[in-house]
This record gives structure tokens, C-alpha cells and sequence, in this order.
């Protein structure tokens, strides 16, 4: 990945990313979108010891990540 990504920053190639994180590629590798593939998915995963998540702020950081991966699909 990272090749393709040097490659594509300096203009000798492309790259594919998750819409999700579209502006923080851009910015990170001075890139810009030339494309996009409609109906292709990307899951994610949290992985804990616990079956259910319980901690505080284990629950803040997933509800966060829900709400804000909820928001850039809507958004997309």
C-alpha cells in the first residue's frame, strides 16, 4: 500500500482508499480524486476480550466511530 501511495502522490500513478477517509488522504498526500467505484464495501471491526463492550470510554470511542462512519457513508 504504501508504494501505491508514494507512487500516486508523486504522480505516476493511482491509489484506492475508503471514501470515509477521502479528506484526510488528500490532505496527508497532496492528492486528488479521479475516480470513484459505486457499490464497492469496507467493513471495520472492533476487537475486544470482552464479548459485549462495557468500559466507558470504550463505549464513547465505538458510538463515536459508529456515528461518524454512519455520517461519511450518508454523506458519500
Amino acid at each position: 500500500m504504501v508504494m501505491l501511495q508514494l507512487l500516486g502522490h508523486d504522480g505516476i500513478g493511482v491509489f484506492c482508499a475508503p471514501s470515509v477517509v477521502e479528506a484526510d488522504v488528500q490532505r496527508t498526500f497532496d492528492v486528488q480524486v479521479v475516480g470513484r467505484l459505486r457499490g464497492v464495501r469496507e467493513r471495520f471491526y472492533a476487537v475486544s476480550a470482552e464479548r459485549k463492550l462495557r468500559h466507558p470510554a470504550v463505549l464513547a470511542i465505538a458510538d463515536s466511530a459508529r456515528r461518524r462512519l454512519a455520517t461519511k457513508r450518508r454523506g458519500s
